[in-house]
């Protein structure tokens, strides 16, 4: 299996990841990559603006992904973000397997079709919640 990275059916989205070939439900599909970071560490970087593309397994254990962009697994998006699109729905998660990450089909996969993985309700809630602050900060 190869995967693509290509611009993504998302509106505003960047880049998306694909798939070439067929993919079955509960399959791994890529290992979530990147600089190997703690908790005080992480905690910094958001404050620097610099967690989007930040996973946290436990306290001792981070994964940033941010200055890695030859690791495919960053480009997956979330179809249930932001920018929605009719018809697009996730089709895999993001599993811990012995302090790893991975993106894990949670359907069958057909070839071509771009890898939409479960972000999480309190990742948009936080999205949301520094977006409304940026503007309210930009319009006093």
């Amino acid at each position: 299996m190869a995967l693509l990275v290509k611009t993504s059916k998302l509106p505003n989205a960047g880049k998306g990841l694909f798939t070439d070939k067929p993919i079955k439900k509960d399959s791994k599909i890529i290992e979530y990559k990147g600089e190997i970071i703690d908790w005080k560490e992480y905690e910094k970087r958001v404050l620097e603006d610099k967690d989007g593309y930040l996973f946290f397994i436990n306290k001792k254990r981070c994964i940033d992904a941010f200055s890695t962009p030859q690791h495919k697994a960053r480009y997956a998006n979330d179809a249930a973000g932001i920018g929605r699109v009719a018809g697009l729905k996730n089709n895999a998660n993001y599993e811990i397997f012995d302090d790893h990450c991975y993106i894990v089909a949670s359907r069958d996969i057909k070839a071509g079709e771009e890898i939409f993985v479960n972000y999480t309700k309190e990742y948009w809630d936080c999205i949301r919640y520094n977006i409304k602050n940026k503007l309210y900060k930009t319009k006093k």
